[in-house]
């Protein structure tokens, strides 16, 4: 018998695989294990090797290219799962991007075009994904995001990504009031700092990861799999009236002052 905790019958897209340290990764294989069947997509050829083989892992039923940054390629993700499965009951988007040399500078320094870039890869393409998705979801459904503590407090060296996460967490909490009345729910997961290569392009990034295993109060970093177990529970009806959130998933990191 099926419990409020089983993803058995439901379709979910997963978009920001790039290897086995994702936490998208960890999230798709919390999603397959409860149940879920699973559509994965990579960034581009160079990225496809690395994703491809973690795809199978997961019995992924779709596998394509989505970069956010080419003009058709979000949309046909969505058309080609509209035209195979008809329906789609979650989506996790974990994806951010910003150019190195904004990245690594003050706020202050960052540039027009890098922070533009950032903010449309980073937090807009989730409010495309959620255009996309909302007619697959015909009996409800749920829309997922990752996030970070730098969208809520300032974090030496996160640098222009707190404003941009700061952005995504906001637009989490509008979107879930546009598609509460048709039983969408929208939320955002927090991870503590986690060995990504997307946060590896953080500036002294190990300092980061050692700051918080000292700072948090289980005195240890997270895993992908604390962020999938989170995950998997949040796109499950268990979950069914929790809507518009951010979830921490950070062992007590963001409880310190």
């Amino acid at each position: 018998m099926d419990t409020p905790f089983s993803l058995r019958g439901k379709k979910g897209l997963v978009v920001g695989i790039a290897n086995d340290q994702s936490i998208a990764f960890g999230c798709a294989r919390y999603f397959k294990k409860m149940g879920a069947d699973i559509a994965v997509t990579y960034l581009n050829e160079k990225a496809k090797p690395y994703v491809e083989p973690l795809a199978g892992d997961l019995d992924a039923l779709l596998l394509g290219p989505c970069d956010v940054r080419e003009s058709g390629q979000l949309k046909g993700v969505f058309d080609r799962i509209a035209e195979e499965w008809g329906q789609l009951d979650f989506f996790l988007h974990s994806i951010a991007f910003a150019p190195k040399e904004d990245l690594h500078a003050p706020v202050i320094d960052c540039s027009r075009e890098g922070f533009s870039l950032a903010m449309d890869v980073s937090c807009h393409s989730f409010v495309r994904m959620a255009k996309y998705a909302e007619p697959l979801m015909k009996n409800g459904g749920s829309m997922l995001t990752v996030t970070f503590y730098g969208g809520l407090k300032v974090v030496e060296h996160y640098n222009m990504m707190g404003p941009v996460k700061a952005a995504l967490e906001g637009v989490t909490r509008y979107l879930a009031a546009d598609l509460g009345p048709k039983g969408i729910r929208v939320n955002a997961i927090s991870p503590g700092p986690l060995r990504t290569r997307a946060a590896s392009g953080l500036d002294r990034f190990d300092e980061l990861l050692e700051a918080a295993a000292k700072r948090a109060p289980q005195h240890q970093l997270v895993t992908i799999d604390d962020c999938g177990a989170l995950a998997a529970f949040l796109v499950g009806d268990g979950a069914k009236a929790m809507t518009g959130a951010t979830y921490f998933v950070d062992g007590g990191y963001n409880i310190m002052g």
